[in-house]
């Protein structure tokens, strides 16, 4: 068992928040169990936080905040925490990512993290990494928080309709997970196309890319491999990926009918649900936006 005292606060994140959390649940007088009391959890819990066992979720951070009156510092710690959960090749690149003012992605195997729903990207990240299943999830939904911001990035999205007929986690995962992209039908700030199978050879056929903008800093190009990411701001690359990005929305389906396309692969592949109604329950969602 790992001792508090014997934890290197300047370590990690994670360090650094378990020391955090047991020197001001000190200095408030609280024992473990007196702290686990007032936030709804164990003692144990509480004590695997504080020794880096476990990663302490935004929810529990929130909760801790409020019964230490620590005005923020852990929920802004978690941001931190969660953030280095993820693969140290991944991580300069989730920075950059929350920094953009205009993501251009193009996906060809699996639905853009961002965009994922939490049993969609548990399915995902889960092939390979159990051990450490929930810190992962929790970090690419943290990701997700730039979505949620009042001036969140501008998006434009292609995914290859493999995407939508690869079937992540089961039929009901890839509902839900289909049902959300639908959602983003009339998003003001989120463009989202399908480029069909019809279309054959086009200008990512080597794979998925993300292209990334900002106010002041260069545009960066982004691609990954099975255990690396590699990011550019060659101009030379960011020339030449657009100028591809551009024709990939030329081959995709419109908005219009890249919904059209979701909503019927979700009815027919996954056995859509039914509305109150007794309509499909893609069809529901695309009449309703």
């Amino acid at each position: 068992m790992v001792k508090p005292r014997d934890l290197d606060p300047t370590a990690s994140p994670l360090d650094y928040y378990g020391s955090e959390l047991r020197r001001l649940r000190e200095a408030a007088s609280l024992s473990q169990a007196e702290l686990g009391s007032c936030v709804f959890v164990t003692a144990s819990l509480v004590g695997q936080v504080e020794t880096t066992k476990r990663v302490p979720t935004r929810d529990f951070s929130e909760r801790v905040d409020a019964a230490l009156g620590t005005d923020g510092h852990f929920s802004r710690l978690a941001g931190l925490v969660l953030r280095s959960q993820l693969p140290t090749w991944f991580q300069a690149y989730a920075e950059m990512e929350a920094r953009a003012t205009y993501i251009s992605t193009y996906q060809c195997q699996l639905v853009y993290g961002l965009l994922q729903t939490e049993e969609y990207a548990r399915a995902v990240l889960g092939v390979e990494h159990q051990e450490r299943l929930d810190e992962l999830v929790a970090a690419r939904m943290k990701r997700q928080l730039i979505l949620r911001r009042d001036e969140p990035p501008a998006m434009l999205v292609v995914l290859d309709e493999a995407v939508l007929h690869r079937a992540i986690g089961g039929r009901g995962v890839m509902r839900e997970q289909l049902t959300r992209l639908l959602e983003y039908r009339d998003c003001p700030w989120l463009h989202l196309q399908v480029l069909p199978f019809s279309v054959g050879e086009h200008a990512a056929v080597m794979g998925s890319f993300n292209l990334l903008r900002f106010d002041r800093d260069p545009d960066l190009f982004y691609s990954e491999s099975y255990d690396s990411g590699h990011m550019s701001a060659n101009p030379q690359v960011i020339r030449e990926r657009s100028l591809g990005y551009a024709r990939l929305q030329g081959a995709a389906l419109s908005r219009e009918g890249s919904a059209k396309l979701i909503a019927r692969v979700m009815e027919e592949r996954y056995g859509d649900r039914t509305g109150p109604d007794g309509r499909a329950l893609a069809q529901v969602v695309l009449q309703r936006q």
